[in-house]
């Protein structure tokens, strides 16, 4: 899958939300779903609504607002420790409030999707700290774009492990992940990734929590 500006197609959506609804299916719990950006949360949630509530009614998709209050951000995670027998997708911005700054432990969330690598758009600050580095001969891109971006990645899947006793999937979205410089900057503990299609996506996320299931 992509997330690059220019290849934002319907068809992309729709791909993304197929790898979203397809894991989710898998196993009922809660999910965050982290975006680049709110115009594309708001296409994402579309062709998740396009999908989702047809084949699984069960699924409840909601979504991070902009500029939310202390007692809307305070409402939107009480969600997560509701008890429930169907599945939560919560849509967050990479970045964000909800990709930083918050405490799921345990069961309170099972999953995540990160959508995008996070990279910060182009701006003059940006461009300016580039051409610095590669003045001193390092590579512009990695510490003005690269870096930067990998940090926000490692924070959103850092929601999903709390604690020694935290377990769960972790899906990053985007062909470029698979790209040496990406997989550099990878933590150790992500030594063992595997790239996936979506015809074996829910097969491999089956096969962990049947793992799992059998450790208890």
């Amino acid at each position: 899958v992509t997330t690059r500006y220019r290849d934002r197609s319907e068809q992309s959506f729709d791909q993304m939300a197929a790898y979203i609804e397809t894991v989710t299916a898998v196993r009922s719990g809660n999910y965050f779903v982290f975006c680049p950006s709110y115009a594309y949360q708001e296409r994402l949630y579309e062709a998740l609504r396009r999908r989702i509530p047809e084949m699984h009614p069960d699924i409840q998709i909601v979504c991070q607002e902009s500029r939310m209050s202390e007692p809307e951000r305070e409402a939107y995670l009480a969600l997560f420790h509701e008890e429930r027998t169907g599945t939560l997708v919560g849509l967050g911005i990479l970045g964000g409030i909800f990709s930083e700054g918050i405490d799921l432990r345990e069961d309170t969330l099972i999953g995540v999707f990160i959508a995008g690598t996070g990279l910060p758009q182009v701006c003059a600050e940006r461009e300016i700290l580039k051409d610095y580095y590669e003045q001193h001969g390092k590579n512009g891109f990695d510490y003005a774009y690269l870096y930067p971006g990998m940090n926000k990645v490692q924070q959103a899947a850092g929601r999903l492990i709390r604690t020694t006793q935290d377990e769960g999937v972790i899906f990053l979205l985007d062909h470029r992940f698979w790209q040496r410089e990406y997989q550099e900057l990878f933590p150790r503990e992500w030594a063992d990734c595997r790239r996936v299609s979506l015809s074996d996506a829910a097969i491999l996320a089956r096969t962990f929590w049947e793992k799992r299931d059998r450790k208890e």
